[in-house]
């Protein structure tokens, strides 16, 4: 065998064992967690919330990643009864935990406001619930329909007087708006207690 054909050979290999460390074997530690208690797969419309989420860039305002005690003030904030662990994201692809905190954390969003009526108002015109907000409204998640066209099927949303639409119209949630909410309520933190203090999720 030639020398140019070792070279070649120890050059594949050397390949074949960096993709299996770099790629292969982290995936399979992954695979390895399981899910914390309360985690759930998504159903598609909270799937379909999440995908929501993901096209209106609320990542870039809002992390999904409550540190523990030790590495910040989150649970001092009341942003979650605990820090997160790496089980609460076994059913996310990709994961959602942002960088940013232009608004405050949402991994446990569901605990802390679970009023249906609050978030959509809240998405439609933040400032009508949360004055002095610097969230951005998203009113083409909404439609404004005439109170006598509003089908018994369909959920309207509650705005602040200085935010409802003039006369006899009201304002209806599409089925982004309300699949996005579905998903928001995935975002619980379970108490756990197994009297040992956990770092952030890597």
């Amino acid at each position: 065998m030639t020398r140019i054909a070792l070279v070649f050979l120890g050059a594949f290999a050397a390949i074949a064992m960096s993709f299996t460390a770099l790629t292969l074997l982290p995936r399979m530690q992954l695979s390895a967690i399981e899910p914390t208690p309360g985690t759930a797969d998504y159903t598609y419309d909270e799937q379909l919330g999440r995908e929501v989420y993901l096209r209106e860039g609320c990542i870039y305002c809002h992390s999904q990643q409550v540190r523990p005690e030790g590495f910040g003030s989150d649970l001092k904030r009341g942003w979650g009864p605990r820090g997160s662990r790496p089980g609460d994201y076994v059913y996310d692809e990709t994961h959602q935990l942002g960088t940013m905190r232009t608004g405050p954390d949402l991994h446990d969003i569901a605990s802390r406001q679970p009023s249906r009526d609050w978030h959509l108002a809240h998405l439609y015109q933040p400032r009508s619930v949360s004055p002095g907000s610097v969230m951005p409204a998203y009113p083409y998640l909404f439609e404004v329909k005439k109170k006598s066209n509003v089908m018994a099927s369909e959920v309207t949303v509650p705005p602040s007087a200085d935010y409802a639409p003039p006369g006899d119209s009201v304002v209806v949630a599409t089925e982004d708006a309300l699949a996005l909410y579905d998903y928001l309520m995935t975002l619980q933190l379970e108490p756990i207690n197994d009297g040992g203090a956990q770092g952030p999720p890597n």
